[in-house]
């Protein structure tokens, strides 16, 4: 999945859209051009939601950060193109 759209959850509870750079098993990844979900609405069908439609214009997404390291990894899930696509622009 290298260099793909993904989302990721954490075990801290943290939801995160950007692309794979580099990953350590569950332990630990690198997404590049990163964004969090702040807060999704029921329209999006929860967190699969987000990787399979996209945010809704009532989900609260983050600014974007060139790279960020995310640790005690529990789901990574392919993105979209559609979802990727609302992504960028939210």
């Amino acid at each position: 999945m290298k260099n793909k759209p993904a989302l990721v959850t954490t075990e801290f509870r943290g939801v995160f859209f950007g692309y794979l750079k580099k990953q350590n098993g569950r332990e630990d990844l690198t997404l590049e051009k990163a964004r969090n979900c702040i807060y999704w609405s029921a329209d999006v069908g929860g967190f699969l939601g987000l990787a399979s439609k996209g945010p809704s214009s009532q989900c609260k997404i983050g600014a974007e950060v060139s790279e960020v390291t995310l640790y005690k990894i529990t789901s990574i899930t392919p993105v979209s193109k559609e979802a990727e696509e609302k992504w960028l622009k939210a």
